[in-house]
């Protein structure tokens, strides 16, 4: 963050000073884990069910940090933040499930975020979709110089602001991925950091159960698209009839990329080595350059497509965004993170997180990835609403048209309970495990070399542990 006065900071965020001279300056970062405070830093106290980040008031200062963010009274130095209002919308609670302390101290992180992206002058590209939102983020913190980027998907009404504020009077961009849970969130964030270029990749099923349908979707991660000035830029999925629908919601100029169609952003010519590293002819309104990705799987061609849009349009250099394209390997964990034992068994550890379209983009990179058998470790795909149990059974379809030789279903839920009944039917070799490690038990054991194991589930399974597992397995051998 930049250098600010404590008393700065009260008066951005609209708090009263307790126990700290308004004149001691801000030097380091905002943290609200005690365990990441460094010196000159700036601690906030989130107050939680289980963990009260006003519990660690003290500790926080005694690690460094020259003030807390607080809403109560602490034994420290603290800024106090006013109690905000019930929101009468849900544009104006992000974090509608958030109340009293919660809310006020996330608006106090909000005010001090947009303040620091006001003052370093950084310009916004915020990224949203159902799907693909932070291999699209990670592509453009390659791509672009002297950018800030959250670590993760650090994408909601708390990891946004935190994100925006690591930046500082270098910083030339914020890369601003934007999460929704209904309609008005992303028009909350974008409020927090007032996006230039705005890029939807898809309208999906991911959040169904929220938002109740696809239409309800649509139109929230459009307010992306209505929040761009006019000279913006709204970078869309010509491949989207939901997302194309977006574009008479924005004044801002509005290009299109594509890997199914010419557009001013598409590509052709689209091939895939031994692990499913795409290659392709990407042509620009600048140029045309072939591609080779190190990322894996055809379904990145489209998140890259969305990048080198937003990153050209930015006013990047064509053959230095390609040069930094095929540079770029995959930065956030537990997605499409591909590994090869020394026995040559592929591991494919891209359980992050999982909706129906995700989970026919892994299993096609299954597929292709796999010179012996093929194993689908899967697990359930949350929030899809009442589509929830017909999600799970249609994977069944994409195993048997894909080929897929080995489905293991992990969990004791009733979607998991589908997925393996439907399977069943279809005839696919199925085993069940009703925990992570039953499934590395079942699986260790029959893997041959040249075998390729896809493990994907919703973030809640914690599925990681299975590719982690499997990986160790092969160590524990040698």
């Amino acid at each position: 963050m930049i250098s600010m006065r404590v008393g700065e900071i009260a008066e951005v965020v609209g708090g009263t000073l307790h126990n700290v001279d308004p004149d001691v300056v801000v030097t380091g970062s905002v943290e609200f884990d005690s365990r990441k405070v460094t010196e000159g830093s700036v601690f906030i106290a989130f107050p939680g069910a289980r963990v009260d980040g006003h519990d660690f008031a003290e500790t926080a200062i005694a690690q460094g940090a020259v003030v807390v963010l607080a809403a109560r009274e602490v034994p420290a130095p603290a800024i106090l933040v006013p109690e905000v209002p019930r929101p009468e919308t849900n544009a104006e609670a992000y974090a509608h499930d958030a109340t009293g302390a919660t809310a006020s101290v996330i608006a106090a992180l909000s005010k001090l975020a947009r303040h620091i992206v006001e003052q370093t002058g950084v310009r916004v590209i915020g990224v949203t979709g159902s799907a693909g939102k932070t291999s699209t983020k990670d592509f453009l913190a390659s791509l672009l110089d002297q950018a800030v980027a959250p670590p993760g998907s650090f994408n909601n009404e708390i990891g946004l602001p935190y994100t925006a504020l690591r930046c500082t009077n270098d910083t030339k961009y914020l890369v601003a991925e934007m999460s929704a849970r209904g309609v008005g969130h992303i028009r909350h964030l974008t409020e927090v950091t007032p996006p230039h270029i705005g890029v939807v990749l898809n309208v999906g099923s991911a959040h169904l159960g929220e938002f109740g349908s696809r239409e309800t979707i649509a139109e929230a991660k459009g307010e992306l698209i209505e929040a761009l000035p006019a000279d913006g830029v709204a970078v869309l999925n010509a491949d989207d009839p939901a997302v194309m629908g977006m574009a008479f919601r924005t004044k801002a100029k509005v290009v299109r990329f594509s890997t199914q169609q010419e557009a001013e952003y598409f590509a052709t010519d689209i091939t895939l080595d031994a692990l499913a590293r795409p290659s392709f002819v990407l042509h620009t309104p600048v140029g045309d350059r072939q591609v080779s990705l190190q990322v894996h799987g055809e379904h990145q061609v489209g998140n890259a497509l969305a990048a080198v849009g937003a990153a050209l349009e930015a006013g990047g250099d064509l053959d230095a965004v390609v040069d930094k394209l095929e540079a770029h390997t995959a930065a956030s964990a537990h997605r499409m993170d591909v590994r090869t034992r020394a026995d040559g068994v592929v591991i494919i550890n891209d359980a992050y997180n999982a909706n129906p379209d995700s989970m026919r983009a892994g299993l096609a990179a299954l597929a292709r990835t796999a010179q012996g058998r093929s194993w689908a470790v899967l697990g359930q795909m949350g929030e899809l609403g009442a589509e929830a149990l017909d999600e799970h059974r249609r994977l069944a379809d994409v195993i048997v048209e894909l080929g897929i030789d080995r489905l293991v279903v992990v969990g004791v839920d009733v979607h998991a309970h589908a997925l393996a009944e439907a399977a069943q039917v279809r005839e696919i070799p199925t085993l069940i495990a009703d925990s992570s490690d039953a499934a590395i038990n079942l699986i260790a054991e029959e893997l041959q070399p040249k075998d390729a194991v896809l493990v994907k589930a919703s973030f809640a399974e914690g599925l990681w542990d299975v590719a982690t597992g499997l990986i160790e397995a092969c160590l524990t051998e040698k």
